[in-house]
């Protein structure tokens, strides 16, 4: 790994976030601001589009993402072909299923959107955890193999296998906006759902956009207020996926963290704390992101050392005994993009 620049470091860099939670646009210099809420997030988009009805296209686009995709609204096409009601694909599940699988293919089996019975019986789907979750009678229903696209349908080798596009669709729906804002005329904008960014061209100084990586201790909550690096960009996509914010702690005091290892059933814990990857897009950056996660430490690390091309930044916790807060792994692509 000799070609990495790595780094170990200990303590936190504060930021002082400017409150982002208006609904609506104002105007600054000749860039447009809007503020709201998108996926059950918050929305941020700053652009030079002179277009004044940009949050009211990404409400119609939040409406039909979550029609479509969301896993949490029990009358959504992803839920009814879930539960067997239709086979029917739309564009935005066809698009995730089939990049979803080039994933797969990558990871060597460590990322699969056919995880939901696992991600559902540990309680990170909307449904408490099963105090002791049958894994291998689950495992049974998880494999992208078990599904197929056939003339716009989902064939299913059983009809208890179920999707889950939680680990791409934010980050699809980013491109989505991103492509609606710049249909509006916008030549330089940053289109960012709950962290995942798209952008293109340069801020209103004039500089490429700066986007931050938070800090992965446990339960940060804080929107930017602790942050680790920052990325310049001037076009493509960032994500970043973690297990510091969504986890419990068993009654045995294990700590069970949402990335679900669709190879073994388990939570994948590692010393891998945050991956954070910039990509031409962000459905890609997402599920990149959440493939790191889910193969663990020592497996991502020997990934990124065979696909130096992959900007990517983790964040691990500290070697036993060490006094730093965090260890660094950053790849020569993601190291030419920081600050």
């Amino acid at each position: 790994m000799n070609f990495w620049y790595k780094k170990t470091h200990k303590g936190l860099i504060a930021l002082l976030a400017g409150a982002m939670l208006s609904v609506g646009c104002t105007t600054e210099s000749e860039y447009r601001v809007v503020n709201g809420a998108m996926l059950g997030t918050r929305l941020h988009i700053i652009s030079d589009s002179p277009c004044d009805t940009l949050y009211r296209g990404a409400m119609a686009l939040d409406r039909e993402a979550k029609a479509s995709m969301s896993i949490f609204d029990e009358q959504s096409l992803l839920n009814r072909i879930n539960r067997g009601e239709t086979d029917s694909l739309d564009r935005h599940i066809t698009y995730n299923i089939c990049l979803a699988d080039s994933i797969h293919r990558l990871s060597g089996g460590a990322y699969d959107i056919t995880v939901k019975p696992l991600v559902e019986a540990w309680g990170f789907a909307g449904r408490s955890a099963e105090q002791q979750p049958n894994i291998d009678s689950l495992l049974a229903f998880v494999g992208m193999e078990k599904i197929r696209i056939e003339g716009g349908r989902l064939i299913k080798s059983d009809s208890r296998v179920a999707l889950d596009l939680n680990s791409i669709a934010k980050g699809y729906t980013v491109d989505l906006l991103a492509d609606y804002v710049e249909q509006t005329g916008a030549e330089n904008y940053l289109v960012d759902i709950g962290g995942e960014v798209r952008c293109k061209g340069r801020n209103r100084q004039g500089n490429p956009w700066r986007i931050g990586v938070e800090s992965p201790y446990d339960g940060n909550m804080t929107d930017g207020e602790y942050i680790e690096r920052r990325i310049a960009l001037t076009a493509g996509a960032m994500a970043t996926s973690g297990n510091y914010r969504r986890f419990y702690l068993d009654q045995k005091g294990n700590k069970i963290a949402h990335t679900i290892d669709p190879r073994t059933g388990r939570s994948q814990l590692s010393r891998l704390l945050s991956t954070t990857v910039v990509a031409p897009t962000c459905a890609e950056a997402d599920a990149i992101c959440t493939m790191l996660l889910a193969m663990g430490d020592e497996a991502a690390c020997r990934f990124l050392e065979a696909h130096p091309e992959v900007a990517a930044y983790l964040i691990l916790a500290a070697d036993e005994g060490s006094e730093n807060e965090f260890d660094e792994v950053i790849t020569p692509a993601m190291q030419a993009l920081m600050m």
